[in-house]
């Protein structure tokens, strides 16, 4: 049931939360799909665990409300949202594991690899990777396939090796040699917000929009990503583990260097404002139909969890 006290746009991300919730429950079913073998249960059930224990989904959000902005949101956006979901948990059950970030809570939950193994966490996030392609390329999401063929490239190009990966490979390199500035924002564009990028601009790709409102999304959803990644490490700085439903304090554990460490908790704020206002100037062109990702721009910034 949702709060009576929430705004249009936390009740827009519930619903949006729902459908794609929804969606996933009945596709990592233990029932085998059309031309495969068997689904072993308890990969299933390491792969539900991973994909479908809470979390905002604000990545789904945004190809959706991105879609909307060009008539689009439809069965296809939705499941273009499910499948980027499927590749930011694949991602966090990755990441979670001790021979990289070595957490034990994820979404208040334990992580993966500590309710079954490590094992059983490598194998369900190579799963539910393989999977999302899986999802967009299927002729089940309706669109032509010209439209597919290019969300599988900007999907594959966001999350590999000049985007997600690459940039947790740089993260663990900044354990050991600190970068300068300009390569922290580098490292936090791939890893974070390379991602988010794509969550916007698949919206306009889905919806076949202009070039020039597609560079548009792009560049917006580069602006919430780095504000996203702000906002996480000034929560890493200065909230409790009970309340973010994950470890923090552990970038400064490990030495870490951050844009807050650098430059502190005041400079950090001022620029999550400037990301908003960046990111309002560039929706201005559409009008009411982007207030939703108005709101998304500040609560990204402003978010206490």
């Amino acid at each position: 049931m949702t709060d009576p006290g929430f705004s249009l746009f936390q009740i827009a991300l519930q619903q949006r939360a729902a459908a794609v919730e929804t969606l996933l429950s009945g596709l990592l079913s233990d029932r085998p799909q059309g031309g495969e073998i068997s689904r072993p249960p308890r990969l299933m059930a390491a792969m539900r665990h991973g994909v479908l224990n809470g979390g905002k989904r604000l990545r789904p959000f945004l190809v959706m409300e991105s879609a909307a902005l060009f008539g689009a949101d439809n069965p296809a956006a939705l499941r273009v949202a499910a499948a980027l979901e499927c590749i930011h948990s694949y991602s966090l059950v990755h990441d979670d594991l001790p021979a990289m970030d070595n957490d034990d809570i994820r979404r208040g939950q334990p992580t993966v690899h500590r309710k079954f193994d490590e094992a059983a966490a490598i194998l369900a996030g190579d799963s539910l990777l393989t999977y999302a392609f899986e999802l967009v390329a299927s002729e089940e999401t309706e669109l032509d396939p010209h439209a597919r063929v290019t969300l599988v490239t900007a999907l594959a190009r966001a999350a590999g090796v000049g985007g997600m990966t690459g940039g947790q490979a740089l993260d663990l390199e900044a354990e050991k040699d600190q970068p300068d500035e300009e390569g922290i924002i580098r490292l936090q564009a791939m890893k974070t917000g390379a991602l988010i990028r794509f969550a916007c601009e698949a919206g306009s790709i889905i919806g076949n929009a202009h070039v020039k409102d597609r560079e548009r999304l792009a560049e917006y959803g580069s602006a919430i990503g780095l504000a996203f990644q702000l906002a996480d490490d000034l929560l890493d700085v200065t909230a409790d583990a009970s309340h973010v439903g994950k470890a923090t304090g552990k970038d400064a554990a490990a030495g870490k260097a951050t844009l807050v460490s650098m430059h502190g908790i005041e400079w950090t704020r001022q620029q999550l404002a400037g990301l908003v206002a960046q990111a309002e100037d560039l929706l201005e062109p559409f009008g009411e139909k982007a207030v939703l990702l108005k709101d998304a721009a500040r609560f990204i910034a402003e978010r206490q969890s």
